[in-house]
C-alpha cells in the first residue's frame, strides 16, 4: 500500500509539472493562482448544461466535458464500459436510454432457465432485488433506524450504558441514536399531517365562499384578482387570498389528499417498528444466504424515476437537447435496490457482487443512510469489487452534515477507527454553478476525511420516468463522477480502479475561495472550499483524461520493461 501511494504521488507530481498529454501537448487546467472569473451573470440558456462547461472558457465551474471531447477525444475510439446503477427501477424502454441498457448475452430471454448459472433466472438487463413475486408495485420500505430499534428494543429498552457489556456498547449507542432519529422523524411527519389538515380546512372554506360567486366552482387567477376589487367582507377577502395562493401552487383536493396519504404511509410503514420491510420479497433481510428473491423486471411497475434520472446523467443520448449524458459508450446495468425508505444491506451487498461478476467497471450508488445493521456484508462486497478493479461511486447525502462526525452508509471505513479498508470507493458532495460563497450546494454533506471530492449537483437537467426536469442533489453529483470514471475506463482500460480514483481526486479543480459551510443555521460559517473534502477539489473530466493518458503510458512502459 505504501509503495502504491508513493508511486501515485510521483505520477501526480508528473502530471502537474509537465505539458505532454493525449496525442498533443495539452496543458492541464491550473487554478492555483485563481485564474478564473467570478461572475454569476449568466443567461438561462448558458446554464442548461452548466455542469459540462469549462471554468476557463465559460467561467462556469463545470467538469470541462465539452472541452475534453473537442480537444482531447476527437476522432478517438472508445471501448464499451458497463456502469451498474444500484437504484430504483429504470425506464429501459425510453428513447435516449434504451440503446444504453446492458444486455446479458449469456442469458436466453424469458425461457425460465438460469442459462449462465449465476443464480438469477432470465437476468437480461440486471436484477430487481426489490421486485415482488407477483411483479406488483413496491414503493415503501422501512427506515434503517426503525430496523435498529426493532432488533434491539427488547434488549436495551430499559438499560443504561453502564449496564451494557463492552462488546455491545456500539450496538447500544446505535440503538439510542436510532431512537433520536425515529422520534424526530415521527414528530415531523405528524406535524406535516396536521399542516395538510389545516390547509384542507382553509381550502374547503375558500371553496365554500367562492361557490357563491362561481357556482360551477370554475375560476382562474385573473378572475380571483378581479373579485378582490369587488369583495368588501374582510373574512371573505382572507379566504380569497388563500385560494389565490393555492391556485398559484397547484394545491387542490387531489394534491392535499395525496400528501396526507403519503404521510400516513410513512408513519404506518417506514416508521412502524413492527412492520416487516421485506414483506414484499419474502426473504430474510438478516440472512445473506437466503436467496434467490426479487425478479428480473428491472423497469418495475411503480414508475419511480430516480434510477432513470441517474442513468440519464451518465449515458443519455438522443437528438433532444434538454439532456446530455457524459459518455456515449456506456451500458447501464440496472440493479433495483431503492424504495421510498432505506436500502437493505443485503440487497446492496448482493447487487455489488452481481455487478462485479457481470463485468461492470463502475458502480454508482446514489443513496445513503445513517444506520447499517450488517455493514460487514457491504464491506466484504466493496473489498471484493476492489479485488476485481471495479470502482464504486456513492453520494455524500443531502443533510448538511459533517460526515467526519456523523454516519453515512455505505462507506469504506470501520466505524470506530475511520480507516479506509479499500482503494476503490469514492464519496461525492455537490456544488453549484456559482463562483462565490454559495459554491457548495446548501444541502450537501461534507467532510475533510469522509467526502473524497465534489462535483456539480445543483440545477442539473435530467429525465424522470417519462418527462424532463431540473433537479438537485448529491445523487446527481455521484452520477457525474460515475460518468467521468466510465469515460476514463473507456479510453484507458489498463488503469486500475485505485488509479482512476486517484485521478479523479487529484486532477480536480482547487477553487481557492471561502464558501458557506452547509448547515441549517441562518448565519452561515465561511470556510475554505478545500477544507470540506479530502481532495479539496471539483472533479474535472478534461484534467482527468490528461492525467489518465500519462498514467496509462507509464503503466504500458513499465509492463514492457518487466517483460
Amino acid at each position: 500500500m505504501l509503495f502504491r501511494n508513493l508511486f501515485m504521488l510521483l505520477l501526480v507530481l508528473f502530471f502537474l509539472n509537465t505539458n505532454s498529454s493525449c496525442k498533443s501537448s495539452y496543458k492541464a487546467i491550473d487554478l492555483t493562482n485563481n485564474s478564473y472569473k467570478k461572475t454569476n451573470g449568466f443567461h438561462e440558456n448558458d446554464l442548461k448544461h452548466w455542469h459540462l462547461k469549462d471554468i476557463e472558457k465559460d467561467s462556469l465551474p463545470g467538469i470541462s466535458l465539452e472541452r475534453a471531447y473537442t480537444e482531447l477525444l476527437k476522432k478517438r475510439k472508445a471501448n464499451t464500459v458497463i456502469v451498474a446503477v444500484l437504484d430504483s427501477e429504470i425506464n429501459i424502454h425510453r428513447e435516449g436510454l434504451k440503446d444504453r441498457i446492458w444486455i446479458n448475452k449469456d442469458e436466453i430471454p424469458n425461457n425460465g432457465i438460469d442459462d449462465d448459472n449465476n443464480g438469477y433466472i432470465d437476468d437480461i438487463h440486471g436484477w430487481n432485488y426489490i421486485g415482488t413475486q407477483k411483479n406488483d408495485s413496491v414503493v415503501f420500505s422501512s427506515f434503517a433506524y426503525t430496523r435498529v430499534i426493532k432488533k434491539y428494543d427488547s434488549k436495551f429498552k430499559n438499560s443504561s450504558r453502564e449496564d451494557i457489556s463492552e462488546n455491545e456498547k456500539k450496538q447500544f449507542d446505535d440503538y439510542k441514536r436510532a431512537l433520536v432519529y425515529f422520534e424526530k422523524e415521527l414528530k415531523q411527519r405528524k406535524n406535516n399531517l396536521a399542516t395538510y389538515n389545516r390547509i384542507q380546512g382553509k381550502y374547503n372554506k375558500s371553496r365554500e365562499i367562492l361557490h357563491n360567486y362561481f357556482p360551477e366552482n370554475n375560476y382562474n387567477q385573473e378572475q380571483l384578482d378581479s373579485l378582490n376589487d369587488i369583495i368588501t367582507d374582510e373574512e371573505e377577502k382572507k379566504y380569497l387570498s388563500y385560494m389565490k395562493y393555492y391556485l398559484k401552487r397547484n394545491i387542490n383536493d387531489k394534491t392535499i389528499n395525496e400528501g396526507k396519504k403519503e404521510e400516513h404511509i410513512i408513519i404506518n410503514r417506514n416508521l412502524n417498528i413492527e412492520h416487516n420491510g421485506k414483506y414484499h420479497t419474502k426473504d430474510d433481510a438478516n440472512d445473506i444466504n437466503d436467496f434467490p428473491y426479487g425478479n428480473n423486471k428491472v423497469d418495475g411497475i411503480a414508475n419511480a424515476y430516480h434510477g432513470s434520472e441517474i442513468s440519464s446523467i451518465i449515458a443519455y443520448n438522443n437528438d433532444r437537447k434538454e439532456i446530455k449524458g457524459i459518455i456515449d459508450t456506456a451500458k447501464i446495468m440496472s440493479l433495483g435496490t431503492s424504495t421510498a425508505g432505506d436500502e437493505y444491506d443485503k440487497d446492496i451487498a448482493l447487487a455489488i457482487r452481481y455487478a462485479v461478476d457481470n463485468g461492470a467497471k463502475v458502480i454508482n450508488m446514489s443513496f445513503g443512510k445513517a444506520f447499517s445493521l450488517h455493514p460487514e456484508w457491504v464491506k466484504d462486497a466493496i473489498i471484493y469489487a476492489d479485488s476485481k478493479n471495479v470502482l464504486i461511486v456513492t453520494s455524500a447525502g443531502n443533510s448538511r452534515l459533517n460526515l467526519d462526525t456523523d454516519y453515512d452508509y455505505p462507506n469504506d471505513v470501520i466505524d470506530n477507527e475511520r480507516v479506509e479498508y479499500a482503494n476503490n470507493f469514492l464519496k461525492v458532495g455537490a456544488t453549484t454553478h456559482n463562483l462565490d460563497s454559495t459554491l457548495i450546494s446548501r444541502f450537501s454533506n461534507y467532510g475533510k476525511n469522509e467526502v473524497d471530492v465534489f462535483a456539480p449537483g445543483s440545477q442539473i437537467n435530467c429525465i424522470t420516468w417519462d418527462d424532463y426536469k431540473i433537479d438537485s442533489g448529491t445523487s446527481l453529483s455521484s452520477a457525474v463522477v460515475s460518468g467521468i470514471a466510465a469515460l476514463i475506463f473507456s479510453y484507458y482500460p489498463n488503469l486500475t480502479a485505485a488509479e482512476v480514483k486517484t485521478i479523479l481526486m487529484e486532477s480536480g479543480l482547487p477553487i481557492d475561495i471561502m464558501v458557506n459551510k452547509p448547515s441549517y443555521d441562518k448565519v452561515k460559517e465561511k470556510v475554505p472550499f478545500k477544507s470540506l473534502s479530502k481532495s479539496g477539489k471539483i472533479v474535472n473530466a478534461y484534467n482527468a483524461l490528461i492525467m489518465a493518458d500519462r498514467i496509462s503510458k507509464v503503466n504500458k512502459r513499465n509492463k514492457s520493461i518487466s517483460k
